[in-house]
């Protein structure tokens, strides 16, 4: 999996999330997931509003991926198996 595509799993899981954090959980540098954010609008794949001091992200799901082997498959999909996964998780793990 690319980083742009665990940026993104980063940003579905939590919208508000900081650069800082999310570079943290992928294990890249702040500067490199800001240079993806910044990649992924300009492809329309997010879009970013300034709440205050914070940036909130949006996904655009119905966009489809760049590579033409994956062109017939939308970001939903994947957002949809790693953010459904997680929520699985925590639906097992309540007594």
């Amino acid at each position: 999996m690319t980083n742009h595509a665990r940026v993104l799993i980063c940003i579905a899981r939590d919208p508000t999330r900081r650069i800082r954090d999310i570079a943290d959980e992928i294990g890249i540098t702040e500067r490199s997931a800001q240079l993806i954010i910044a990649d992924l609008e300009r492809s329309q794949y997010l879009t970013r509003t300034r709440v205050g001091r914070r940036n909130t992200y949006s996904i655009n799901p119905q966009r489809p991926f760049r590579h033409p082997a994956e062109g017939d498959h939308l970001v939903h999909e994947l957002i949809s198996v790693f953010v459904g996964h997680d929520q699985s998780q925590r639906d097992d793990s309540t007594p």
